[in-house]
């Protein structure tokens, strides 16, 4: 994910390769960020933090905050502080901002998506945040996609739909296909028309901004084959079933917030 953002606001012009400084542990992947980047790399997370000019991107796993936090003490913290933006899935604010006292902390969630610059990103600002701090968030997400601004107490569910979302999607895709291939169909075309289909249906209702149930409607003619598929799949519970997903998921990532 931190190499999809980073790939994006190159793309977009946001920021030049001299402007960023990449803390990585490991020294091959420090070597390709370095050739295919061109940007600054070290493996001392704490020059990061005394060379940040205005954000600085927590992208680690969870299990190893307490390891990187240890790492970025300051006995003199930087001044005008800068924002601390984190990816981190299930590390609450008061976390964060315990761990940065006095910092401008944002709560970020993106999608995998944001790696074509289609992602959807939610974002919860902390108590220090000023208007410029969440300017420059937004401006910073919006170069892999859309973004909208919830309050923390929103992020699990932000989970469930946006974050685990694409799983759900890819196995609905895989599935339409699969019952292409079941119809008859060769394995390449099922694929392409599956994958096209669900593609195109998404910018249509992005376009026309028409509810999903009315764009059904108008695929759905009397006693056609729409609504005999249709008829099955709320025979199975296909809708009950994605609700579900999306409910364990944000239950689940509740479940890590209670973790720290």
């Amino acid at each position: 994910m931190a190499e999809a953002i980073l790939t994006r606001l190159f793309n977009e012009q946001l920021y030049q390769s001299h402007e960023v400084l990449v803390s990585e542990p490991d020294l091959n992947r420090r070597e390709f960020l370095k050739q295919t980047y061109q940007i600054q790399v070290t493996s001392d997370n704490q020059a990061v933090v005394l060379a940040v000019k205005n954000a600085l991107l927590l992208a680690i796993k969870p299990q190893v905050l307490d390891q990187v936090l240890a790492d970025l003490s300051l006995e003199e913290p930087p001044h005008p502080y800068p924002l601390v933006i984190s990816i981190l899935a299930g590390v609450s604010l008061n976390r964060l901002e315990c761990a940065f006292p006095q910092y401008p902390v944002i709560r970020v969630m993106p999608n995998t998506p944001a790696t074509v610059g289609a992602g959807m990103t939610a974002i919860a600002p902390g108590t220090n945040v000023e208007p410029n701090h969440l300017k420059l968030a937004i401006t910073l997400f919006e170069a892999v996609g859309e973004v909208v601004q919830v309050s923390e107490s929103l992020m699990d569910g932000v989970t469930g739909v946006s974050g685990s979302g694409p799983a759900f999607v890819a196995m609905m895709v895989e599935a339409l296909a699969d019952g292409g291939v079941a119809a008859g169909l060769p394995r390449a075309i099922a694929n392409q028309l599956a994958l096209q289909t669900v593609l195109g249906t998404a910018q249509l209702l992005q376009t026309s901004k028409l509810h999903p149930a009315q764009l059904k409607d108008r695929v759905t003619s009397p006693g056609g084959t729409t609504i005999a598929g249709v008829a099955q799949l709320e025979k199975a519970g296909f809708r009950s079933a994605i609700m579900e997903a999306v409910r364990a998921a944000s239950e689940r990532s509740q479940q890590l917030g209670k973790q720290e």
